[in-house]
């Protein structure tokens, strides 16, 4: 029999039928899912905080809502999508719980900075760029947050911050045009 013909039981899930099953109580389709995914989204996580015991939280947080929410996925777009969009709002909430870090000096990063991303990455999180980002106002920062340093559209910041996604534009515009002032 040629692989286009083989029987459905002989093929492996897809992400959806084993959401499917997760619903309904599998862990064994949980633990083929974390199998599949943990890899990439331990990754993305990872490029948007520095902090390894954060990222491990996050990643298990992730795992064990989409153990209790998995009947929630509503079998539209992709489950890698709807699983990012709960690893990246578990990552915000972690993130907020955190007291605020240090501030360091380039020079005094200057040791741990292995490359030009790096370099670059310091001077944003610890340059001007980040004293004009705290200077914002709660409101303004968390949409910059969501929609520049998260990468999400308008419409995910806008369920993830629970804000209409008109107001979410309005802040960005309000934020840059602040930022602007500040950086010039």
């Amino acid at each position: 029999m040629s692989a286009q013909h083989e029987e459905p039981s002989d093929a492996e899930p897809s992400d959806a039928e084993l959401l499917a099953a997760v619903a309904d109580g599998s862990t064994g389709a949980l633990e083929e899912l974390y199998r599949r995914h943990v890899g990439w989204v331990t990754v993305r996580l990872s490029r948007r905080c520095a902090d390894p015991g954060v990222v491990d939280e996050v990643v298990q947080d992730t795992f064990v809502a989409v153990w209790r929410g998995a009947g929630r996925w509503s079998g539209e777009g992709q489950p890698a999508a709807w699983l990012w969009g709960i690893a990246i709002r578990r990552l915000v909430d972690a993130l907020r719980r955190r007291p605020p870090q240090p501030v360091v000096t380039t020079e005094d990063a200057a040791g741990l900075v292995e490359s030009a991303e790096d370099l670059v990455l310091v001077g944003v999180e610890h340059g001007d760029l980040a004293g004009a980002l705290n200077r914002l106002s709660p409101e303004l920062r968390a949409v910059v947050q969501a929609t520049v340093l998260d990468g999400l559209t308008t419409r995910e910041a806008a369920r993830l911050l629970r804000i209409p996604a008109g107001t979410v534009k309005t802040r960005a515009m309000r934020a840059r045009m602040v930022l602007r002032k500040e950086l010039a």
